[in-house]
């Protein structure tokens, strides 16, 4: 039986390795793989050269009970075979999974059609000598590799809006002022830069739109691409990133050590922490709110995205530990987090190209934890934590004052802009923070509190508050 296991583990891994080449694999196929001979009488299919079963068995000697042979008939590989068939409906711009065989593998082919991999090139001046004289300067153009996702997609103009880390096109050596690179290139998958056919230049020309360092998030625009009409890319799906829970399987796709996108899948290991370093500036402290991961993650990576077992973006990768004593530990920044920003930056972009930065609405309130604990849910099995988030300060002359008080219980939030609303349940103290991003200037938010033993809505007008570049 061992055997047999084994030769089940062989059909699989065959299967897999021609499913990356192929959506449909035949059993003609994975007969000529295996050189095993067809039993259906009308099947003219020659298998290629090699050794030749005797008979209708496949023999595999059981070295591992000495007292004679397994056998596994052709019926029964085929009927593993058979068995074993993905099933994805493909649309333009849309990739419905409906498929359980290897979830990760098909959610990775639609995570590829929308991730980019982008090189960014600084101009740099270095000061040589001096000591006597006059000092000699030399320029030189340092590049870094890094990754994105496609946000949005016009293939009809060639356009997109990719999202990336900050960090990826900014340098503290910059000779820019902005220490923003002007030189950013962006490449499809499978049309990635490569430095063995150089005259093969897939590159698609980007320009950098806004971001900032306090969210490691950054927004870069395609206009007119040629490449892009021409292509099967497609704008990424977002996932709720409150949704997430730990050991949910995730696909991290990025541009490892620059040498063209790659795919590796883990783990979500702590669905939300604080992740606090030193910004790109070298000066300042920023914390980051972060998915924890254990899926591979190198340099390169940064940027690219976080995918989940459907293929939609659940987090931009941004960080990862490096010691030598501690394995696989990764960091994203969680989908609605980056959404969110990138929606913010083409806001104020829109309204006057020179804003290039995160303008962020405040209400005025400071909250904190007053209960925490975890709850399971008997239908999906997830376990979440769940948080009681309450008023901890109001900031003086801020559009909170006379509305809220301290220890004011929030139930939700709803942030009303125009004609259009979204409603957010608040379980955790990040939800506040996160929904506030879609606020803009004379947005209304709606909140639901609990004060004692009521339960009412406290309304704030944010039109004339000004937001807080970030």
């Amino acid at each position: 039986m061992k055997r047999k296991n084994a030769v089940r583990a062989l059909v699989a891994m065959l299967l897999l390795l021609t499913m990356l080449f192929t959506t449909s694999c035949s059993i003609d196929t994975l007969r000529a793989l295996l050189n095993t001979p067809s039993t259906d009488p009308d099947d003219k299919t020659e298998a290629p050269e090699g050794p030749k079963p005797s008979d209708d068995t496949t023999t595999v000697p059981d070295t591992n009970t000495g007292d004679g042979e397994d056998y596994m008939t052709r019926e029964e590989v085929e009927a593993l075979i058979s068995g074993i068939k993905p099933n994805v409906n493909v649309t333009t711009n849309d990739i419905n999974i409906t498929s359980n065989h290897d979830k990760s593998l098909l959610a990775a082919s639609k995570g590829l059609l929308s991730a980019v991999s982008i090189r960014a090139s600084f101009k740099v001046t270095y000061a040589y000598g001096g000591l006597f004289g006059q000092p000699t300067y030399e320029t030189k153009t340092l590049v870094s590799g890094g990754a994105g996702v496609i946000y949005q997609l016009d293939k009809t103009t060639g356009s997109a809006y990719i999202i990336t880390n900050h960090h990826v096109v900014y340098n503290i050596d910059s000779d820019a002022e902005d220490k923003i690179s002007d030189d950013i290139k962006v490449y499809l998958f499978g049309k990635e830069n490569n430095s063995s056919y150089p005259n093969l230049d897939y590159s698609i020309p980007a320009t950098y739109v806004g971001g900032s360092m306090y969210y490691d998030i950054a927004v870069l625009r395609i206009e007119g691409s040629e490449i892009i009409k021409a292509s099967n890319a497609a704008a990424a799906s977002f996932a709720d990133s409150n949704d997430i829970s730990v050991l949910q399987t995730v696909i991290a796709i990025g541009n490892p050590e620059g040498e063209g996108i790659s795919a590796t899948v883990g783990a979500v290991n702590v669905d939300s922490e604080n992740l606090t370093m030193l910004a790109v500036n070298e000066q300042t402290a920023v914390t980051f709110r972060v998915i924890r991961i254990d899926a591979a993650v190198n340099s390169g990576n940064s940027g690219g995205g976080l995918f989940d077992d459907n293929g939609n973006v659940v987090g931009i990768v941004n960080a990862k530990i490096q010691s030598s004593e501690i394995d696989n530990i990764a960091y994203a920044i969680p989908s609605n987090i980056a959404k969110n920003i990138a929606d913010n930056i083409i806001y104020y972009d829109k309204i006057n190209p020179e804003n290039d930065t995160v303008y962020r609405m405040v209400m005025g309130i400071e909250v904190t934890i007053a209960d925490k604990w975890s709850e399971y849910d008997t239908e999906t099995g997830k376990i979440h934590k769940v948080e009681r988030v309450a008023v901890s300060g109001i900031t003086a002359g801020s559009a909170a004052v006379g509305k809220f008080q301290k220890g004011d219980v929030l139930n939700s939030i709803t942030v009303k802009t125009g004609n259009e609303s979204s409603t957010t349940k608040i379980t955790r103290t990040f939800n506040v923070f996160d929904t506030m991003l879609t606020a803009r200037p004379g947005s209304t938010v709606t909140v639901n509190v609990t004060r004692g033993s009521e339960t009412f809505d406290v309304v704030v007008d944010l039109t004339g508050v000004t937001p807080e570049a970030r």
